[in-house]
């Protein structure tokens, strides 16, 4: 199988993981739980972690409820970007590969649920109290850990990089046992 081909494996199928992931949370809420309703599933945690039944029908916490059909095709169009840049990516930067993957399949998991049911389903709340209150999925969840994994190994890149131009300078000194230097 070429090197091309595995990467294209690769992105599928972990696009594909993430997908079906988040669409059977989702769908395990919706059968399980009304709207606004929240379980303790650890119940030591109940202060900080909780599942609670939220629809979402704008961006991330909420942000501009009302440009859901934005955000679908904006979504879109992002993963039709981050597959045709693809292949693009440095053979040595296998965590943005997986990253790239993570991204995609979180975006489709919200695709999926904004044509399915007109908002996006999340159920993951997470609070401090007093301080903030969250509600997520796990397609969210994929997209964030995606955009810091390629910020990470952007940064883990560049500084190998800056190491090894570093490393292949040679420095050269001046020859003090030169004959020429002797004579004078």
């Amino acid at each position: 199988m070429s090197r091309n081909r595995k990467r294209l494996v690769l992105l599928v199928s972990l696009i594909m993981v993430v997908l079906l992931l988040d669409q059977i949370s989702k769908q395990w809420i919706i059968d399980n739980l009304y709207r606004g309703e929240t379980i303790e599933p650890i119940p030591v945690l109940s202060d900080y972690f909780q599942l609670t039944y939220s629809q979402n029908n704008g961006a991330a916490f909420g942000f501009l409820p009302q440009a859901g059909d934005l955000f679908l095709v904006i979504a879109i169009f992002v993963v039709i970007a981050l597959i045709i840049y693809y292949p693009r990516i440095p053979d040595e930067a296998i965590i943005t590969r997986i990253a790239t993957a993570l991204v995609c399949g979180g975006a489709l998991g919200n695709v999926v649920d904004r044509v399915r049911h007109e908002h996006v389903v999340d159920f993951i709340h997470y609070q401090i109290p007093g301080i903030i209150s969250n509600v997520s999925n796990i397609a969210d969840h994929a997209i964030v850990f995606g955009v810091l994994l390629i910020l990470l190994d952007s940064w883990l890149l560049e500084r190998n990089a800056q190491k090894q131009k570093k490393d292949n300078v040679i420095i050269t000194a001046p020859d003090t046992n030169s004959e020429h230097d002797n004579h004078i």
